[in-house]
């Protein structure tokens, strides 16, 4: 890679950490923010003042050391403790109000992306393009870039910019003292004498240039190591997830020793991955342990010859060291923070993806749809495909009707669960020329295959995704009975895991009892009752039936069970597409 190359990199680089990190600072809490970073830039500043005064309290108080000056030894060691209080209580409001920053920043980004992959099904729309191919597929886990690389990208913008800002105020500050004091080189070469003033800055630039340059390209490997680990770690803990989440659908298939192997693999990753990272630091902690031990020598080496000749006093040699060393920190600042700006790196690469999805993903496609003038649901065009483009279904002059009972009928895999998504709104893959009712979108209720129940209170599973107060508990009691729940009738203030307590048919009928209780005008059943006996799906079948009809509705179903007809008035069936076309089309029966 050539330099302007890298120069691009670079650009590019620092112009997605820009674009990061200012909407917090220009967004409705810019006012704070702005106040809280004005603040901690200032006690940056008093920091550096504090130590460039207790540099200059080094040569006094050394050299009445070395002059066996007591009164001035006793001075300077009471002026001591008020810049050591000064500094201690700048230091404590420094990382205060650091870590406020940090936490009010991570808090409006956390805000900000949740706000953001929540909406218009983008969570949804990111899952499903995983299986389609191609450059523009999301990025792995969501849920760890909101959890954890959020506070990252905070707590390393706050760190480092901050720590370059007191190295550039220190590097200023000391390099004219540094300059004052250092005096001047001078040397002859073939005749001719040469003096270099300021000689202990140009050694101090030319010490860490050469450190940084070396830093650069033995650390430079943690960079991809950084990005990788949060990867595997995300991974691993993602799949812990999903044992737990499926844990006993994994017992009853006894398949703990596949999760095993399977959480093995991956924890591999993780450690495999980790031990490279750590190989690359412990190179780097090699050059960087021993560049910092050196610094300290380095200028007692440099002043040395002017302390024995007796040009400067004790003192002035100790002036000389510790502004040498506050030069060599600041200069040295790439080589301290290489692993952390390698971790920052890695980590805004990752929310810069996480941000770029979203574009690519857009919004679904609405274009289609237009309010229908007779209180019918009219599918005039309905072209669905695979994630990839591959044509799956389509259905054309459709029509829905208030009093209409619909059951689909297909093979497993024809693409009726996507024509229910179609039909909602959520398949991304679709070309709609829909005309709606117009309470459609405030009226419609899915029940999918498998209903979603938050952990928390019954009473909120049963009212999801609207408050539970919004309904009385004497509706809400009446709703599980009419759903054949009356055990569950007293729990209604009892918190659990709802999703994995229930059993497959009662978790059914808890999504059953949801619909029952919100009367939904235009109801949409997917396998809704599949894990029910003949006789528990006949009555509730009737009663979402008599529940639709009380609200001049519709009822379109999904099933595969012959008695499940018995239920509907009408039918759709997927039949085999043409050579070319999609593979199956939706006609009426």
């Amino acid at each position: 890679m050539t330099f302007s190359d890298k120069f691009r990199a670079f650009r590019e680089f620092a112009g997605k950490a820009w674009r990061l990190s200012t909407p917090y600072f220009s967004s409705d809490e810019k006012w704070k923010a702005r106040a809280l970073l004005a603040a901690i830039v200032a006690l940056n500043l008093g920091a550096v003042y504090m130590l460039v005064l207790i540099n200059e309290w080094n040569r006094v108080f050394y050299d009445a050391l070395q002059n066996k000056d007591a009164a001035v030894f006793w001075r300077e060691l009471g002026r001591f403790t008020y810049l050591a209080f000064g500094f201690i209580v700048i230091a404590v409001y420094r990382f205060y109000l650091t870590q406020l920053l940090e936490m009010r920043w991570r808090s409006w980004m956390t805000r900000h992306y949740l706000d953001r992959w929540l909406s218009s099904q983008r969570f949804y729309q990111m899952e499903l393009a995983r299986y389609a191919k191609g450059e523009s597929a999301p990025p792995d886990n969501p849920d760890q870039r909101l959890a954890e690389d959020m506070n990252l990208f905070t707590s390393y913008t706050v760190g480092l910019s901050m720590g370059l800002l007191n190295a550039v105020v220190t590097l200023v500050s000391f390099v004219g003292i540094l300059w004052s004091l250092s005096g001047s080189f001078g040397f002859t070469f073939q005749g001719t004498a040469y003096d270099i003033p300021g000689f202990m800055v140009w050694m101090a630039v030319i010490y860490c240039l050469l450190g940084s340059v070396a830093t650069h390209y033995i650390g430079r490997p943690q960079i991809a190591l950084n990005f990788q680990q949060q990867r595997y770690e995300a991974d691993f803990r993602h799949h812990l997830v999903r044992v737990r989440e499926y844990s006993e659908s994994i017992a009853l298939d006894k398949g703990e020793p596949v999760e095993r192997h399977l959480l093995g693999l991956r924890f591999s990753d993780v450690l495999g991955n980790y031990l490279k990272l750590i190989n690359a630091q412990k190179r780097l902690t090699w050059f960087t342990a021993g560049f910092g031990q050196a610094a300290v020598v380095f200028p007692f080496i440099v002043a040395a010859p002017r302390f024995f000749s007796g040009a400067i006093q004790l003192g002035e040699l100790m002036q000389i060291a510790s502004a040498f060393g506050r030069v060599q920190d600041s200069l040295s600042w790439f080589v301290d923070n290489y692993s952390n700006l390698a971790a920052w790196r890695a980590t805004t690469d990752r929310i810069t993806s996480f941000e770029e999805s979203f574009a690519n993903l857009g919004t679904t496609q609405h274009d289609g749809e237009q309010a229908g003038g007779d209180d019918a649901l009219a599918i005039d065009d309905l072209q669905l495909a695979l994630p990839g483009g591959v044509p799956l279904l389509a259905a054309h002059g459709l029509r829905l009707a208030p009093g209409d009972t619909v059951l689909v009928k297909g093979p497993s895999g024809s693409g009726k669960s996507t024509l229910f998504r179609g039909l909602a709104g959520i398949w991304p893959w679709a070309q709609r020329a829909l005309r709606l009712p117009a309470d459609f979108a405030t009226r419609a209720m899915f029940l999918p295959q498998r209903p979603y129940f938050p952990n928390g209170r019954l009473r909120d599973a049963l009212a999801y995704p609207e408050p539970a107060d919004q309904h009385s508990d004497a509706e809400l009691q009446q709703a599980l009975r009419d759903a054949l729940l009356p055990d569950l009738v007293p729990r209604l203030d009892e918190q659990d895991a709802w999703g994995q307590k229930l059993s497959g048919g009662e978790q059914q009928r808890l999504a059953i009892a949801r619909a029952l209780l919100k009367k939904p005008r235009w109801l949409f059943a997917d396998e809704a009752t599949s894990a029910l006996d003949e006789a528990a799906e006949a009555t509730l079948y009737e009663r979402l039936r008599e529940r639709v009809r009380e609200q001049n509705g519709a009822l379109v179903s999904i099933a595969h069970r012959p008695a499940v007809a018995n239920h509907h008035a009408r039918q759709w069936v997927l039949t085999p597409g043409g050579e070319g076309g999609p593979r199956h089309v939706l006609t009426p029966s």
